[in-house]
């Protein structure tokens, strides 16, 4: 099963529900979809708006690929939980948030190679097949003031 989550944002991101309901026509994998604050509803693909702590963790161990936005938090999640991890992030443009600081974070985490950078969320078949041969990283924690205050925020430390 493929996990597809966007979090909890007030903003919709409905161009990647749009994908991964795409998607589910070219892979013979079920793909599960939590649409947070998204307007479209999946056709292909199960969904739920807003998940328990408990099923969100659940998710995340079953699945075989995480599909996410590029929140901090789910990121790291993901790659704690040793799955591939394809970034989709949201964009202002398409107002799915208020800037464009999601690129940033993919591009971070990108560079470290803890996950893949999918910037077109059409490509999504693409980065699903890399995933499945793609060597990622582990995330390796440097410390530091910023980075320890940001990661003991989102209860990494927990």
């Amino acid at each position: 099963m493929i996990f597809v989550t966007l979090g909890t944002q007030k903003f919709q991101m409905n161009r990647l529900i749009k994908a991964a309901d795409k998607l589910a026509d070219q892979i013979d994998e079920e793909i599960f979809i939590q649409t947070g604050n998204s307007t479209y509803k999946p056709r292909k693909c199960k969904y739920e708006a807003f998940m328990s702590p408990e099923s969100y963790k659940e998710k995340i161990e079953k699945c075989s690929c995480l599909i996410t936005h590029a929140g901090v938090g789910t990121i790291i999640t993901g790659v704690n939980a040793d799955k591939p991890v394809i970034v989709v992030p949201r964009l202002a443009a398409m107002k799915e948030h208020v800037d464009d600081h999601q690129k940033e974070i993919a591009e971070a985490f990108s560079g470290k190679g803890c996950v893949l950078y999918c910037k077109n969320a059409d490509d999504l078949k693409k980065y699903v097949d890399m995933s499945k041969t793609y060597n990622f990283q582990p995330y390796v924690v440097h410390g530091g003031k910023i980075e320890d205050i940001i990661l003991d925020f989102i209860g990494i430390f927990a």
